[in-house]
């Protein structure tokens, strides 16, 4: 847990710090914010983000009139103490304009991690009509068995060195990768986690 008088103020005269905040699924920055100690220790306490509004002069939680929280997730100082780094789940846009990010980046950035956070919404949710939600249904062997057709399907084309139905099979490959890593309770984080301690 980050303490705020552990953070250095000494370039913000105002006493406040900056706080980005980043999906931590899709890693899209979503917005910039201000934190005061009130803020910050809310913030962790209730796992909603929550700022410092310099323009109401009072505590103000993202999502507290549209219902568009954000669930933190985690929080990291950066390296000279002085912002804040929010890794927090948006339970819809995080811009009053009804865009995802304040920020207008592309909206396709990250969409391997989008796609598996629509996977896991599926999951939980189980929607009639949905092809992943009857895949889970099905479970695990069902989906095991269909990521290694998809697999075969797309090893065919590299061999035959068919670009473009490789690229075609190779998404449905990905597709049934994320359902299966969903239904074994895997995350990309925990893939790029072990990937990352293989390379050290």
């Amino acid at each position: 847990m980050i303490k705020f008088q552990d953070l250095n103020l000494s370039k913000n005269a105002d006493g406040l710090v900056p706080a980005i905040v980043q999906d931590c699924t899709t890693l899209k920055v979503l917005m910039l914010g201000y934190m005061n100690e009130e803020a910050l220790q809310k913030t962790q306490e209730e796992g909603k983000v929550t700022f410092w509004s310099r323009s109401k002069g009072r505590l103000w939680t993202k999502g507290e009139t549209s219902g568009n929280f954000l669930y933190v997730k985690d929080i990291y100082a950066d390296c000279d103490a002085d912002t804040l780094l929010i890794k927090a789940q948006p339970a819809g846009p995080a811009c009053h304009r009804g865009t995802t990010s304040c920020f207008d980046t592309p909206e396709d950035e990250g969409f391997i991690r989008e796609l598996a956070r629509v996977i896991q919404s599926r999951h939980a949710e189980m929607p009639d009509g949905s092809y992943t939600t009857k895949l889970f249904i099905k479970g695990p062997k069902t989906i095991a068995k269909k990521f290694g057709e998809e697999s075969t399907e797309c090893i065919i084309e590299a061999v035959a060195g068919n670009r473009d139905r490789f690229l075609y099979e190779a998404c449905d490959v990905m597709y049934h990768y994320l359902v299966l890593l969903e239904q074994m309770g895997v995350s990309l984080s925990d893939i790029e986690s072990e990937l990352a301690l293989r390379h050290r």
